[in-house]
């Protein structure tokens, strides 16, 4: 085995000082010429060894602040699948838990950590509030009146420009607006589905995919899905093998609620599934542009050379969901979808699309959602160590490396939906497993979603829901200390 390179022994020492509590999540590491003077070592060595402790993602570099530490090393094993076999397909009658779960968070007495919505306080957003308020002083009739079905062709524009990020090679006329990213999903499910046919999906999916497929006349077939590396492939093989499958539905990058991000080889053996049946393959990238790391992940749809796949996305989780601005790109489908948007709404708003392609135009897109991540990511810390400090022993859960939710594994006796409606006697919104697959699985898991500030109102909440899981396992009290996995 080769030795250790001096940068590497620097790294193992600072790492196993932050494992050893030395260092706390949050604390800032010493500056480079610091760590340079403290080691006897050139300053190269010292950012080879950060840049090292970053790719193991236990630091982030701050611009003019310095290393800063985001979580705690430790083991980080995968959460146990109860969905290794494949089942039949089975219809879904999901819609009025999903409802009631969804209304009820709505309310302004709870504290939401249930639903995947965005933190729209953010001052990178102000801009865009700007752009509305200046469209609409314009006295302009045409943000009054029906804009074309297509969408405008300003919002395309930018569509297409920013799609390029994605490994994408568009034009704004391969763009179909829409009003969210519900709508594209609907749109592409009908325009090439019948009711009756048989739609793949990932386990656990969300729910509103779920509703979607339900209200369509669908049934669904659960594909085995991993925390780390999303949907089988093998598994979906195996189901085209025994069944007739009218169309695939996937979220590859940042899933909800798993949060996982396929390998770019597993987006091509998918493209190429789709292309071999010549099947449809409807890809969910609503939370492609929500990574914590520099690159952005590549879609499905840049490997899809004969147009099988069918792209939609919004600007609901990183932007503004009340905006309701979405689009798809239906590929060889994209008369049919079309007609499907026609019969749905006929139009998408034009207001929004204006301010939306200004507020991208100008650049400010891109500067919000670099800014955004990096919030998202230290919420993300900030309440694995909160459900740490006061879940029970065993819970386990995602570490999402995009996105704005964590799927938690509660102990096997702890029920999600009981905890759930505990959680809302106290005024916490959570989102229980079982909403997250058509056959009711994933009895003992939540959806926490880590979006808003952690202020005291969250550690509050976050405490309440360990005592109340406390008391389901019969444990009156939550220890000073749970121990837990987290899984990548």
């Amino acid at each position: 085995m080769a030795s250790e390179t001096l940068y590497e022994q620097i790294a193992n020492q600072l790492f196993e000082q932050i494992d050893s509590g030395v260092y706390s999540v949050g604390d800032k590491l010493p500056s480079v010429r610091g760590l340079s003077r403290q080691m006897r070592i050139s300053i190269s060595t010292a950012l080879d060894a950060y840049r090292l402790l970053e790719q193991r993602d236990v630091v982030m570099a701050k611009p003019k602040s310095g290393y800063f530490v985001t979580r705690r090393p430790g083991a980080a094993p995968e959460m146990p699948s109860s969905n290794k076999a494949l089942v039949a397909p089975a219809w879904v009658s999901q819609w009025g838990r999903a409802m009631h779960a969804t209304s009820l968070e709505s309310r302004e007495d709870v504290v939401s950590m249930g639903r995947a919505a965005p933190d729209v306080t953010m001052p990178t957003l102000r801009p865009l509030t700007r752009m509305m308020a200046v469209e609409t002083r314009k006295g302009e009739t045409r943000s009054l009146g029906y804009g074309p079905l297509q969408g405008c062709t300003e919002l395309r524009v930018q569509l297409a420009r920013h799609s390029r990020e994605a490994g994408l090679k568009l034009s704004p006329d391969d763009f179909i607006v829409t009003n969210g990213c519900q709508e594209a999903l609907l749109c592409c499910l009908r325009a090439v589905t019948k009711p009756g046919d048989v739609i793949a999906v990932e386990t656990p999916t969300y729910y509103g995919i779920l509703q979607a497929i339900e209200a369509s006349g669908l049934k669904v077939l659960e594909i085995p899905t991993r925390p780390c590396r999303g949907m089988s492939v093998g598994a979906l093989e195996m189901a085209l093998e025994q069944w007739t499958i009218g169309a695939v539905l996937v979220t590859p990058s940042f899933n909800n609620p798993l949060g996982y991000v396929m390998s770019d080889e597993r987006k091509q053996r998918l493209a190429a599934i789709a292309a071999k049946h010549r099947m449809p393959m409807i890809e969910d990238d609503i939370y492609g542009d929500m990574g914590y790391q520099t690159q952005r992940p590549l879609t499905i749809k840049s490997f899809d050379e004969e147009g099988w796949v069918m792209l939609c996305s919004s600007i609901s989780k990183t932007l503004a969901p009340g905006l309701r601005v979405g689009w798809c790109v239906p590929g060889r489908f994209y008369d049919q979808v079309e007609h499907q948007k026609y019969v749905a709404s006929m139009n998408t708003a034009t207001l929004p699309q204006l301010a939306v392609a200004e507020f991208m135009a100008k650049g400010n897109f891109d500067r919000h959602v670099n800014s955004a991540s990096e919030h998202y990511r230290r919420r993300r810390d900030q309440m694995i160590d909160l459900i740490d400090c006061y879940f029970p022993e065993q819970t386990r859960m995602t570490r999402p490396e995009g996105g704005m939710l964590l799927w938690v594994e509660l102990p096997n006796q702890i029920s999600g939906v009981e905890l759930s409606k505990l959680a809302l006697a106290n005024h916490i919104g959570i989102s229980p497993g079982p909403l997250f697959s058509a056959r009711g699985r994933y009895q003992n898991f939540i959806r926490i979603s880590y979006s808003q500030e952690v202020d005291k109102r969250v550690v509050d909440a976050i405490r309440t829901l360990g005592k109340l899981a406390h008391s389901l396992i019969g444990v009156p009290t939550e220890p000073e200390k749970a121990n837990i996995e987290v899984l990548v």
